[in-house]
């Protein structure tokens, strides 16, 4: 993992391998090129003329953008990389969080293979030296496990060297450490999205879960399909009824003395879904190794939170399951019966994600916490309504599901609050069993969200996160966002933890 330390030297004197600095459109919009503050003593080497200089290399300022300058002898650093911040703000604005996370994330990834590099972005407050770090950190990825590693430049950039901030300062230290532990979380999760599905069958995720739960002081408890059986976990077992690889249900755990408050996220863990028998046709199943990626960011987020020491109870449940074809999977007109104790007709087993998490938030009902979050790549409708970068949000508050959205604002991930239309639900009437596991075709992602609702204890706050588009980059990475796994929703998790914390929900 790449390290990272604050540092007050001057820019001007860091001997790194290379210095960022930002750079921007003029805020009164018209022509050139402005430098951000913190490139001072960047711009006094250049003779004052940084921005001419990148202006003829083709930089415009646009958020993003990376230009690379050799400083000649001009500074201890051999090489300036001058990123985007896009239009600068006025003069009584600063820079936004996202846009400072944005722009050193994309810096970060052009300096893979690089050892050392200073980061000299615009620092007014924590919170900016805060998004800095954390934007650096998510850069700095890239999954390698299954390559071989030479001399080449694959490895991410090693040190996040961070300047403007104080080391000596607690607030900027802790801003640091913060930065750093969500950062490394959200990495995990990235790489357990991004493992072959071969390797991470369901034993070998609650494997990893009980390692890193070890280690940060998370109990955790498994239980396997002999378990699950005892339990009556239908909705887990039907779905991995198919495979040899069989289900499980990890349960983890973060007490703190002093907490008033108990969390309780849920996640669905389809280590892969081929559909079933309901088959997904070609060109539909190949990332279908991310359909874990709700459990992924729960466990992340609970292992963050452990890691923060934040002081609110925290449970995360990983319905664990492979969703395969054969002779002893389930089958479209099948009928299971679920934890709770409803009756499902499975009218389509491609749409057993609801069937996982149904369970799971049955058991987590029981428990009574005062509120459940569940995290899914549950539905391609979502998609199709948000696109690929936002999720979407239901929940049986509205005060809720409100904070929710402003909390995923504040983390930089980007969201929409989506109704739960009550006149969707008879859609799901069965004539065979309680409810069915499919409805309406129009409005696909709120009839599986309305699904998941029968199953959430009465009286407890829910809000479900649909993360279907957001989970797995097929397309070229950007800012801080590689291609692949991206751990989508673990910030907004671990940011709704703290604020739970304070007190600020309920």
């Amino acid at each position: 993992m790449t390290a990272l330390t604050l540092s007050t030297a001057g820019a001007a004197t860091l001997r790194v391998d290379a210095l960022v600095v930002g750079v921007a459109k003029p805020a009164d919009g018209g022509k050139g090129l402005v430098a951000a503050p913190g490139a001072e003593a960047v711009d006094a080497a250049f003779d004052g003329k940084l921005a001419a200089v990148l202006e003829t290399l083709g930089a415009s300022g646009a958020e993003g953008e990376v230009t690379k300058v050799p400083t000649s002898g001009g500074l201890k650093a051999p090489l300036v990389l001058a990123v985007g911040l896009g239009r600068a703000p006025s003069k009584e604005e600063a820079y936004g969080t996202e846009a400072l996370r944005r722009a050193a994330g994309a810096a970060a990834r052009a300096l893979t293979g690089t050892k050392k590099a200073a980061f000299a972005l615009p620092v007014e407050a924590v919170e900016d030296a805060e998004a800095v770090a954390e934007g650096a950190l998510l850069g700095a990825y890239a999954f390698t496990a299954y390559q071989e590693q030479g001399e080449d430049a694959r490895r991410p950039l090693a040190e996040v060297v961070l300047l403007g901030g104080k080391p000596r300062d607690k607030a900027y230290k802790a801003a640091a450490e913060r930065a750093l532990a969500v950062a490394e979380e959200v990495n995990r999760a990235r790489d357990l999205v991004n493992t072959p599905p071969n390797d991470l069958t369901p034993e070998a995720f609650a494997a990893v879960a009980t390692a890193a739960g070890k280690e940060n002081g998370v109990k955790v408890q498994v239980l396997d399909e002999k378990a699950l059986a005892k339990g009556g976990y239908g909705g887990i077992l039907g779905v991995g009824a198919g495979s040899q690889n069989p289900p499980r249900l990890v349960r983890l755990a973060y007490t703190h003395p002093k907490a008033e408050k108990t969390l309780a996220l849920v996640g669905k863990g389809i280590t892969y879904d081929s559909g079933g028998i309901s088959l997904k046709p070609a060109g539909h199943n190949e990332t279908m190794k991310c359909d874990m990626a709700g459990a992924a960011a729960v466990f992340a987020a609970v292992v963050s939170v452990a890691r923060l020491g934040l002081p609110v109870n925290v449970t995360g449940w990983l319905a664990l399951a492979e969703n395969m074809p054969s002779g002893s999977a389930t089958r479209p007109g099948d009928v299971l019966r679920m934890y709770s104790g409803k009756t499902v007709e499975v009218l389509n087993t491609d749409a057993e994600g609801r069937l996982v998490l149904a369970d799971a938030l049955t058991r987590a009902s029981e428990e009574e916490p005062d509120a459940i979050v569940d995290v899914a790549t549950l539905t391609g409708a979502m998609v199709l309504a948000l696109g690929n970068r936002t999720f979407g949000i239901m929940a049986n508050d509205d005060a809720f599901r409100t904070a929710i959205h402003e909390i995923a604002e504040e983390a930089g991930e980007q969201s929409w609050p989506m109704p739960l239309p009550a006149e969707l639900r008879k859609g799901m009437d069965s004539p065979t069993a309680d409810i069915a596991n499919m409805g309406e075709r129009m409005g696909g992602g709120l009839v599986a969200g309305l699904f998941l609702k029968e199953f959430v204890g009465e009286g407890i706050t829910w809000a479900h996160l649909d993360i279907a588009g957001p989970a797995f980059n097929e397309s070229g990475p950007y800012g801080y966002t590689p291609k692949g796994g991206t751990g989508s929703a673990v910030r907004t998790l671990v940011r709704l933890a703290e604020r739970t914390a304070a007190g600020d929900l309920g």
